[in-house]
């Protein structure tokens, strides 16, 4: 399996259908008051495969100035993996989308 890191886009609401076979889900973190870009970069760099602490503040950097990022694209099975590790981080995160 095989995951990218994507630039950020404009969220679309959450697909409520599909089957999620074949489609890459995406992970977005939203911007917030409580984190700071170090505790953004730290739970990145934790749960993200292929993510480190300076990808990871580019990432923050990016959340903070766009008010969200895509931090992980890939199957659904470990998008909701990582999507949950993140959250239990405290990270703001955004519906799953698929």
């Amino acid at each position: 399996m095989s995951a990218t890191l994507v630039s950020p886009t404009k969220p679309k609401h959450a697909s409520s259908g599909g089957s999620g076979l074949g489609e890459l889900w995406r992970i977005i973190v939203l911007n917030d008051n409580h984190n700071t870009f170090d505790s953004v970069a730290r739970a990145l760099a934790a749960v993200l495969p292929g993510i480190g602490f300076d990808v990871g503040m580019h990432l923050a950097t990016e959340i903070d100035r766009t008010g969200q990022a895509i931090v992980w694209s890939g199957h659904r099975e470990l998008a909701e993996l990582y999507w949950s590790q993140l959250e239990t981080r405290g990270l703001t995160m955004a519906p799953l989308e698929g």
